[in-house]
């Protein structure tokens, strides 16, 4: 009985992976309203016209066009790329990292302590798990943009001021009917207006940030260690405080040092880019539901950057980084903070698994 249980006693690549999916579905979860203020204010290039993109305005704003529900929009699919995004990075993150320990350890003497991997090491892994997991499941986080951010970038009809003109000649023609906001609905609209590389927009600077998570590991990783060498434990492990107090030092580093890319990243996947460069270039807007790039091409992270400068400022690089680190702050800290309970959760569920594909 003992050897039939010694395989699972640890867990596998795919129990981390599942430990971390479920901790970053929870987290989430439970800070998801202030999900959807941040992707709003992010997504709103209107800053610089007066719009008042304050927390607290943003939320009453929801609250009072959109009711309760306005705060969980998206909120489906979010689920769904958080658990894909977490699964994929904490498996690709477990198998590089293990597969590099033991490649280390073939040089060692038999029965030698494993070897400790350098800051650079821990980053450069992060990094190519993070890239990996951008890959295989970026298109669900361009659905979850969209579904999230809406049509609140819109100027709908009865907000449209009698100067305004209409959208192109075409109000009639592209009224809400016409947009479906479900998750085949929008992965529709974007193979229609992007083609099908469109599911991968902002797949850029989604591989530029593959250092933010690197970052938050690796600076987790050292603090979490000083600590535990500064003040032992009795069972090697940082106390629920503690982790929590880690967690939210290492994800606001990552956080400020990445900030401009998660931005434009947002920017990108949401609606309002190509109507930003047809109103930037004089050009007409460019129609719901059809091809938006005939003669050009969809705004890059570059082009997004390079037009707040020149209305905002380098400050409006980080137009909506408040709301960005308590909401990244509150979920990484809750994520660390649970992780060794869903990793017992893991381990229990494959505990699980073993026991029936025995019988």
């Amino acid at each position: 009985m003992a050897a039939q249980s010694k395989p699972v006693q640890q867990l596998t690549p795919f129990g981390y992976a599942l430990a971390g999916a479920l901790g970053g579905c929870f987290s989430t979860a439970i800070v998801y309203p202030l999900d959807v203020v941040k992707t709003r204010i992010q997504a709103d290039a209107k800053a610089s016209e007066g719009h008042d993109l304050a927390i607290s305005s943003v939320i009453l704003r929801i609250f009072k066009d959109e009711g309760f529900w306005g705060f969980y929009r998206g909120f489906t699919a979010t689920m769904l790329n958080t658990f894909s995004m977490q699964y994929a990075y904490f498996f690709f993150y477990s198998w590089v990292r293990n597969s590099y320990i033991k490649r280390l350890s073939r040089k060692l003497p038999v029965g030698a302590k494993a070897p400790t991997l350098s800051t650079a090491a821990e980053l450069l892994l992060g990094a190519l798990a993070g890239a990996l997991a951008q890959i295989c499941t970026l298109p669900v986080a361009v659905i979850a943009t969209r579904q999230q951010v809406g049509r609140s970038l819109d100027t709908p009809k009865s907000r449209r001021l009698p100067t305004e003109p209409l959208t192109n000649g075409l109000a009639d023609e592209e009224s809400d009917e016409e947009y479906d906001d479900s998750f085949f609905g929008i992965a529709k609209e974007v193979v229609r207006e992007e083609g099908i590389p469109g599911l991968w927009l902002g797949l850029m600077p989604g591989l530029v940030l593959t250092s933010n998570p690197a970052i938050t590991y690796g600076v987790y990783e050292r603090v979490k260690a000083a600590a535990l060498k500064a003040k032992p434990t009795i069972n090697g492990k940082l106390t629920p405080g503690m982790s929590f107090l880690v967690g939210a030092l290492s994800k606001t580093l990552a956080t400020v040092v990445t900030y401009p890319y998660i931005m434009a990243k947002v920017r990108i996947q949401a609606r309002g880019a190509d109507l930003e460069t047809a109103e930037e270039d004089h050009l007409d807007r460019p129609h719901h539901n059809k091809p938006h790039h005939l003669k050009d091409h969809h705004p890059g992270a570059l082009d997004i950057l390079g037009r707040v400068y020149r209305k905002q400022g380098i400050f409006g690089w980080y137009q909506g980084m408040s709301a960005q680190i308590v909401k990244a702050v509150i979920s990484q800290a809750l994520l660390f903070m649970s992780k060794d309970q869903f990793e017992h959760w893991a381990l229990a569920i494959m505990i699980l698994l073993t026991k029936f594909r025995s019988r």
